[in-house]
């Protein structure tokens, strides 16, 4: 079973330094454990554009690195460009919170899996009978908990 492929890189100078490749779902388990690992951890300088962006907006606030770290995580039980759309409709929405990334997510999923029929619904609904406004009832109403008291 394939777990993870890489891409061999081969450079023909000797004189250049060597390069390290990251890939971010790697340490996903790691910044579950200690989300500060997002401020300065060189895998993720790797992500995609729409996760830096929100990367950027949450690192700023109290709590950010850690509500990044479950946006990530998402993509360990969910498809990543999934995630990643739900990231770019939050971004979109102007709402860049766990929550709103979640409920997009959700509603993206549910979307797929759901086939909601169409109704024709009237576009004016008139009542048959009319309400009567009786404000008698409320001296009863007013009458009875002076008694009970």
């Amino acid at each position: 079973q394939v777990l993870c492929v890489h891409d061999r890189i081969i450079t023909r100078s000797h004189g250049l330094p060597g390069r390290t490749i990251y890939d971010w779902r790697h340490y996903l388990a790691v910044i579950q454990r200690k989300p500060g690992a997002l401020h300065n951890g060189a895998p993720f300088t790797e992500l995609p554009a729409a996760f830096r962006t929100l990367q950027d907006q949450l690192l700023r606030r109290p709590g950010g690195d850690r509500e990044m770290a479950e946006i990530l995580a998402l993509v360990l039980q969910h498809d990543e460009q999934a995630v990643l759309c739900a990231v770019e409709l939050a971004l979109e929405d102007g709402v860049a919170t766990k929550t709103h990334v979640l409920n997009t997510l959700h509603r993206l999923i549910d979307a797929k899996r759901t086939v909601v029929p169409r109704l024709d619904a009237p576009q004016a609904l008139v009542l048959e009978h009319e309400p009567c406004a009786d404000t008698g009832r409320y001296d009863i109403l007013r009458r009875d908990s002076r008694h009970a008291s």
